[in-house]
C-alpha cells in the first residue's frame, strides 16, 4: 500500500505537469485522481465518482451558483454599471481622485454582483479603465483600483467561492455572507483612504475633473440618484432576504435574477436578445465552473479517503506549533497555490482538508472560511502569476504592459494583506455580526 506522503507528492507532481501542459483544470484534476486511484485502489475507486457527482450536481446550495452568475450577466448588460458609476460620481463631487474612489466603490459592487474575480475585474475594467486614462489619471493608479475593486467580488456577498466553501465544509452560506461584511467594509475604507492620501501627496496622479460646460438639471440629478439607488437596493434585497430569514441563499439568487430583469426594464435596456446573450454567457461560465467543481471534488474526495487530513494534522502536531501558527501555515500554503490555480480550485482542494483541522484547534469555521477568501483574493492578484493579473491585461489598452500591471497592484495587495492580518488577530470582526443577526 502506497503511503499517503508519497501519494500526495505524486498527485502534486501530476497537477503541476498537467497545468504546465495547459490541460483543462476540471478534467485534469478528475483524470489525475482516477488514474492514480485506479493504480492504488483498483476498481473500488469508481465508487467515489457517482457519489461525488450526486453530491455536486444535486446540491441545493450549489444551485445558487448559476442563479448568481446569471444575475451578474443580466446586470452587466442592463446599464447597472453606468447607473452606479454616475450616481457615485454625483455623490462624491469634485474631489481629487474622485473617479478612482468611484471606481473602487462601483467596481466592488459590480464584482459582488458577478460573484467571481475574473468576471468582476473584466466587467469593471471595461466600464471604468478607459475613462480614467482619458482624464489623465496615472495608469498605475487606474489599473490598481480596478484590480482592487473588481477583485473584491469574492469578498462582498453574494460570492461564488463562499458558496463552494459552505458546500464543501457543510457550513452556513448565510453566516459566511454576513461574516464577510465587516472585513469587506474595512478593505473598501482602506483602499479609499490610500487613494485620497496618495492623490494628496502626488496631485499629478489624479487631475481635478473639469467643470462641465452644461450643468445637469435638477431632474437629471434626481434620475441619476434614483438609478443608483435602485441598483443598490437590489444588492440589499439579495443579502437582506438571507439575513432576515426570508429566503435561503439559493432562493435569494432567484430574487436577484427577477430584480435584474425588473431593473433592465426600468432602465429601458430590456431586450430579448440581451436576455439570450446573458443566458448563453451564464451557461458557459456555469458549465466551466461545474466541470471544475466535479473534477476538483473527485480529486479532493479521493485524497481525503486516502488520509490526507490525518497526514496534515499529524504534520502540524509534529511541528509543535501553537494553533495560530498552524493557521498562518495554512495561509502561506493557500497563498502559494494562488500563484498557479484559480479561486475555485483552491477552495475545493483546501477547504475540506484545512477547515476540520482549524475547528479541532478551537477556531470558528466561518472565521477560517473568511480568512481563506481574503487569502485567495490576495493570491490570485499577486505577481508574477496571479490569474487576475492576466484578466486585467486582457481588457487593458495596447500601451499597458504586464510590468505596469505588476507595479500597479503592489500597494493594494499590501493593504489587503493588512486586512487579512487584522481579521486573523481579531476573529470577532467576522463572528460578531452572524452571531448577532442569526443567533439572536
Amino acid at each position: 500500500m502506497i503511503s499517503i506522503e508519497v501519494l500526495t507528492g505524486v498527485l502534486l507532481l501530476c497537477i503541476l505537469v498537467t497545468f504546465a501542459l495547459g490541460a483543462p483544470v476540471g478534467l485534469a484534476l478528475g483524470g489525475i485522481a482516477m488514474a492514480v486511484g485506479y493504480v492504488t485502489w483498483g476498481d473500488a475507486l469508481f465508487n467515489v465518482i457517482p457519489t461525488t457527482l450526486e453530491d455536486t450536481h444535486f446540491s441545493f446550495i450549489l444551485l445558487a451558483i448559476p442563479l448568481y452568475i446569471y444575475m451578474g450577466q443580466l446586470l452587466t448588460r442592463s446599464g447597472i454599471g453606468d447607473a452606479m458609476f454616475s450616481a457615485s460620481q454625483m455623490l462624491i463631487g469634485r474631489v481629487r481622485g474622485s473617479l478612482a474612489i468611484s471606481v473602487i466603490v462601483v467596481c466592488s459592487m459590480i464584482g459582488a454582483m458577478v460573484g467571481i474575480i475574473g468576471a468582476g475585474i473584466m466587467t469593471s475594467g471595461s466600464i471604468a479603465l478607459r475613462p480614467m486614462l482619458e482624464r489623465g489619471y496615472d495608469k498605475r493608479l487606474a489599473l490598481g483600483v480596478i484590480m482592487a475593486g473588481g477583485g473584491l467580488g469574492i469578498l462582498i456577498p453574494p460570492s461564488i467561492p463562499m458558496i463552494m466553501f459552505a458546500s464543501s465544509t457543510q457550513n452556513s452560506v448565510g453566516r459566511m455572507f454576513i461574516g464577510a461584511l465587516i472585513p469587506a467594509l474595512i478593505t473598501i475604507i482602506l483602499l479609499i483612504t490610500y487613494v485620497v492620501i496618495s492623490c494628496k501627496l502626488n496631485p499629478s496622479r489624479a487631475p481635478m475633473d473639469k467643470i462641465p460646460e452644461v450643468q445637469p438639471t435638477v431632474k437629471e440629478k434626481i434620475m441619476t440618484a434614483r438609478d443608483g439607488l435602485l441598483s443598490l437596493l437590489l444588492i440589499v434585497a439579495v443579502l437582506g432576504s438571507i439575513i432576515m430569514g426570508i429566503a435561503t441563499p439559493t432562493e435569494s439568487g432567484a430574487i436577484g435574477v427577477v430584480g435584474a430583469i425588473v431593473l433592465a426594464i426600468l432602465f429601458k435596456r430590456f431586450k430579448p436578445r440581451m436576455v439570450q446573450k446573458a443566458g448563453m454567457q451564464a451557461a458557459l461560465l456555469v458549465s466551466v465552473a461545474m466541470w471544475i467543481i466535479v473534477g476538483a471534488s473527485v480529486f479532493s474526495n479521493f485524497h481525503l479517503l486516502m488520509g490526507v487530513q490525518n497526514m496534515v494534522a499529524s504534520f502540524t502536531q509534529d511541528l509543535g506549533l501553537p494553533p495560530i501558527m498552524v493557521i498562518m501555515l495554512f495561509q502561506l500554503i493557500m497563498l502559494l497555490l494562488g500563484f498557479i490555480i484559480d479561486e475555485f480550485i483552491i477552495v475545493l482542494m483546501c477547504a475540506p482538508i484545512f477547515t476540520p483541522i482549524a475547528v479541532s484547534l478551537g477556531y470558528d469555521p466561518i472565521w477560517f472560511g473568511i480568512l481563506m477568501i481574503l487569502n485567495i483574493e490576495i493570491a490570485v492578484q499577486t505577481p508574477p502569476y496571479g490569474f487576475a493579473l492576466f484578466y486585467l491585461k486582457g481588457i487593458a489598452p495596447p500601451g499597458i504592459t504586464m510590468l505596469d500591471i505588476y507595479k500597479s497592484i503592489l500597494p493594494f495587495v499590501l493593504l489587503k494583506l493588512l486586512v487579512l492580518i487584522i481579521v486573523m488577530m481579531f476573529p470577532e470582526l467576522v463572528t460578531w455580526l452572524p452571531n448577532k443577526l442569526m443567533d439572536g
